[in-house]
C-alpha cells in the first residue's frame, strides 16, 4: 500500500517518508515562528515549546549530569520531538505515522549509536575497551575478559536494533489496533483507543530518548 488513503501523497514516494519530511516541515515552522515572536515572559505557544523542552533537558540533566547534558541534549531534544511528533501524527485520520516504519525508527536509533561511541572513544581514546572488558581486568582473568569483550559488543550491535524494533513494533500495534476497530465497532470505541494512542505515542517517545540518554551516559563515564 503505497500512497493510498491518505492526504498527501507523492507519487513514488512512500507515504512514511512523505510524511516524515512534513514532521521535520513542520517542526522547521515551529523553530522559526518561536524563534521570531521570543519574549522575555513566555505565553502562548512559547511557553508550550519551552515547557516540552525543559522537561526533556531536565531529563537529560538527571540522568547523564550537568556537565554532558548541554553536549548531549541537541541531539536527544530532536529526537525527542522528532519522534512525539511523528507518533501523534498517526493519530490524524488520513495522516500516516512515520514512526510506524521500522525505516524511521532505524534513523533515528543509528545515530544514536554512532554517537555513543563517538562520544566514548573521544572521552576515553584506547581506554575505551574497558567498557568491554568486565569488571575483572588481570592476565589471570584473560578468558572472563575475552568472553566479556564478545558478550558486550553483541549487547552494543543488539541496541539500536532493540531501539529501533520496539517503536516501529508498538507503533504498528497502535496503528493496526486503530484501523480493525474503526472499521468493527461503533464510534465511541475508537476514541477510547485514541485517547490509548496518545499515552502510547507520549510513552514510546519517551522510552527512546531514555534508553538513548542512557547509553550515552554509560560512554563517557569511567568504566569500573
Amino acid at each position: 500500500m503505497e500512497g493510498g488513503g491518505y492526504l498527501i501523497n507523492i507519487p513514488g514516494v512512500p507515504p512514511y517518508v512523505t510524511y516524515s519530511w512534513l514532521a521535520m516541515a513542520i517542526l522547521i515552522l515551529m523553530a522559526v515562528l518561536v524563534r521570531s515572536s521570543i519574549k522575555l515572559v513566555p505565553s502562548g505557544f512559547q511557553n508550550f515549546i519551552e515547557t516540552v523542552v525543559d522537561a526533556l533537558y531536565n531529563l537529560c540533566e538527571e540522568t547523564i549530569g550537568k556537565h554532558w547534558a548541554g553536549t548531549f541534549f541537541p541531539l536527544i531534544g530532536t529526537l525527542g520531538i522528532y519522534i512525539l511528533l511523528c507518533n501523534y501524527m498517526g493519530l490524524i485520520p488520513g495522516f500516516d505515522s512515520p514512526t510506524s516504519n521500522i525505516n524511521t525508527t532505524a534513523s533515528c536509533a543509528i545515530p544514536v549509536f554512532l554517537a555513543t561511541h563517538y562520544y566514548g572513544v573521544k572521552v576515553h581514546g584506547a581506554k575505551y575497551i574497558n567498557h568491554f572488558l568486565g569488571p575483572v581486568r588481570s592476565i589471570f582473568a584473560l578468558p572472563l575478559m575475552i568472553m566479556m569483550f564478545f558478550i558486550e559488543l553483541i549487547g552494543h550491535l543488539v541496541r539500536p536494533v532493540t531501539l529501533s524494533v520496539r517503536l516501529f513494533g508498538n507503533m504498528m500495534a497502535k496503528h493496526i489496533l486503530l484501523a480493525v476497530l474503526a472499521i468493527l465497532t461503533p464510534v465511541g470505541l475508537p476514541v477510547l483507543v485514541l485517547g490509548l494512542g496518545v499515552i502510547v505515542g507520549l510513552v514510546q517517545a519517551f522510552v527512546f530518548v531514555l534508553l538513548s540518554i542512557m547509553y550515552l551516559a554509560g560512554a563517557v563515564e569511567e568504566a569500573h
